[in-house]
């Protein structure tokens, strides 16, 4: 895996580890009026071409799409973003673990 998808694979992770803590994610969120899960779109969006391009799995970002798309609703997007940092860091952890096959 190239730096590059190394660096948004493992960013998106703890922004996603960030956003799922209790109650500092959840202020964060709320006092940046939602602007945060715009950023974490996008962040996902760009993580998603840059793993497609080296055929990467890509499941975790697009988990991350979902989730701030959906991360407006409180308990909801509390839980999915638990969720998808996990998903993010066992893809980060396996992926790093795997030899280039060409």
């Amino acid at each position: 895996m190239s730096p590059v998808a190394k660096l948004f694979k493992w960013g998106t992770c703890v922004y996603e580890a960030f956003l799922a803590l209790p109650v500092l994610g959840g202020l964060f969120i709320i006092a940046n009026g939602w602007v945060p899960l715009a950023v974490a779109f996008l962040l996902h969006a760009v993580a998603i071409v840059i793993l497609q391009r080296e055929r990467k799995p890509i499941v975790g970002n697009v988990l991350g799409i979902i989730t701030s798309i959906l991360a407006f609703i409180p308990l909801l997007g509390w839980i999915m973003h638990g969720i998808t940092a996990l998903v993010l860091l066992v893809e980060g952890i396996s992926s790093s673990r795997q030899a280039n096959r060409y």
